[in-house]
């Protein structure tokens, strides 16, 4: 859906990839001077008396509690535990408002409805409605509903050693698609993307295949909720979690910058002759450089030098570990001798 901010001077896509300054829009964005225009997201709304223990049946977060104005991550998985939807909630006392990537939202929509059964609640797409705006500030928008992401001190279990250098303070506002936001500087998706990057922070859209599991993608740090009752997809997260490790896992990739040309996301990561991964997400950061998102095999070797492949060329990437190789298998259950195994 088209917004005020593509009239803009120097906009340059729908919503804006940038004004004209990508390096400069990052340093605002990241001081929390500038805002980015996210009206390309969808918007979900659940009402009714059962909204928040229905949401917590169906997903991976504990949502039954969930304060007027607190903010949530959750994950619907399949059966089998995979990621089919990212969705970020924040409950205002009488209506949940969830919010996924516009891609997202009509699938996501058709299937709650489908399971609202005999519960109060009632489904309804407000995209058409409401506008998405991502901050790293404070600024006073006249919003309807705030999220702020609790990716960086989330409530649950995170297999990451260290914290990203980066900050990210990050919220979204729901604003009134006819809301006047024409006083606040902006900043284009290409910078908010730069600084999600550097915060490890992964995006269903991006980072997401059909076989991703949450463990992989250290996911089980914001929208996973441990020891909360059975929702779908619950067996896979308990036994990778405690019993096994994730089969991939994410990496931060600090790339050479020499030549000045980016990889797609796609592109091959290769150990040697051997291609072990792909790029999820690239960018240029204006104080790291060319920096990406992959996901590599769980066995890459952490110290190994590695090489991302495109266009026929290969460029140089060194990891910087997210998810490490030992993740999963927290339970420490000691292993059974094999039948028959004689003991010494």
């Amino acid at each position: 859906m088209s917004s005020s901010f593509t009239a803009r001077p120097g906009a340059v896509g729908e919503p804006p990839q940038h004004y004209g300054n990508p390096l400069g829009e990052q340093k605002a964005l990241a001081s929390g001077a500038a805002i980015v225009d996210l009206s390309d997201r969808a918007v979900i709304t659940v009402t009714g008396p059962d909204r928040l223990t229905w949401l917590d049946s169906l997903t991976s977060q504990s949502l039954a509690h969930l304060q007027p104005g607190d903010s949530a991550e959750t994950l619907l998985l399949d059966p089998s535990g995979r990621l089919e939807h990212a969705i970020r909630v924040v409950d205002d006392g009488t209506t949940a408002w969830l919010l996924v990537d516009g891609s997202q939202g009509p699938a996501l929509a058709a299937w709650l409805d489908r399971m609202r059964f005999m519960l109060r609640v009632e489904v309804a797409d407000r995209t058409a409605e409401f506008s998405t705006v991502g901050t790293l500030g404070r600024q006073e928008l006249p919003a309807a509903v705030t999220w702020h992401d609790p990716w960086v001190d989330g409530p649950g279990h995170t297999y990451a050693a260290s914290r990203p250098d980066a900050p990210w303070g990050y919220s979204e506002v729901l604003v009134d698609r006819a809301a006047d936001l024409g006083a606040f500087p902006a900043a284009g998706t290409l910078a908010l993307e730069a600084l999600r990057i550097a915060a490890w922070r992964p995006r269903l859209a991006m980072e997401a295949d059909e076989k991703s599991i949450p463990h992989e993608l250290d996911w089980l740090r914001s929208a996973v909720h441990l020891s909360k009752g059975c929702y779908r997809g619950q067996e896979t997260v308990a036994k990778v979690h405690n019993l096994g490790h994730p089969p991939r896992r994410l990496v931060m990739l600090h790339l050479d910058g020499s030549d000045g040309v980016l990889p797609a996301a796609g592109s091959a990561v290769l150990a040697g002759q051997s291609e072990v991964g792909r790029v999820t997400s690239v960018a240029l950061h204006y104080e790291l450089g060319p920096i990406a998102l992959a996901v590599v095999k769980r066995g890459v070797d952490p110290a190994a030098d590695l090489l991302v492949s495109f266009d026929g060329t290969l460029k140089a990437a060194a990891q910087e570990v997210i998810v490490p190789t030992d993740a999963g298998a927290s339970a420490n259950v000691p292993r059974l001798p094999r039948l028959g195994a004689v003991r010494r």
